[in-house]
């Protein structure tokens, strides 16, 4: 029965993720952090398809924009600073181009959230955290007793 249980956390939350990308890391931490461990979608190997990007984008109120990272090529080079495309051409870029995609995006019963900074993982997870967690620079995020640290 445990079992069962287990594997119903497991596919009830997923992470775009970027192993590369200290946020997406401190993310996935956070969500271990609860005793679940989540879909990991290594999404620069496997980005989601056009139907599934778009429905992240709408499940997380946000606009296309806001979810294209801007300090990466090919931003500059294709020009998408301009504000000269549409919502469908900027999708095309990302489909394209899946590091255009910011991340770490995460998907719980919740909510889906672009989680940056990491932190906002914890606003959607269904499970509250089993002990401490330090981010990979240093600061304390959750106390010894599982609680979120304030700032």
């Amino acid at each position: 029965m445990d079992t069962d249980n287990h594997l119903e956390k497991h596919s009830r939350i997923k992470i775009y993720h970027n192993p590369a990308c200290g946020t997406s890391r401190n993310t996935l931490g956070l969500i271990r952090n609860t005793g679940v461990e989540p879909t990991v979608i290594l999404y620069l190997e496997t980005p989601p398809n056009r139907q599934t990007l778009w429905q992240l984008i709408t499940e997380m109120g946000i606009s296309v924009r806001s979810l294209l990272r801007q300090n990466v090529e090919p931003f500059a080079t294709l020009g998408l600073s301009e504000d000269k495309f549409s919502d469908c051409e900027l999708i095309d870029f990302m489909l394209e181009y899946p590091i255009l995609i910011n991340r770490p995006i995460v998907v719980t019963p919740l909510g889906t959230r672009l989680c940056r900074p990491s932190e906002s993982v914890l606003d959607i997870l269904p499970n509250p955290q089993l002990g401490a967690f330090t981010k990979e620079d240093g600061e304390v995020v959750i106390d010894t007793n599982g609680q979120r640290v304030k700032k």
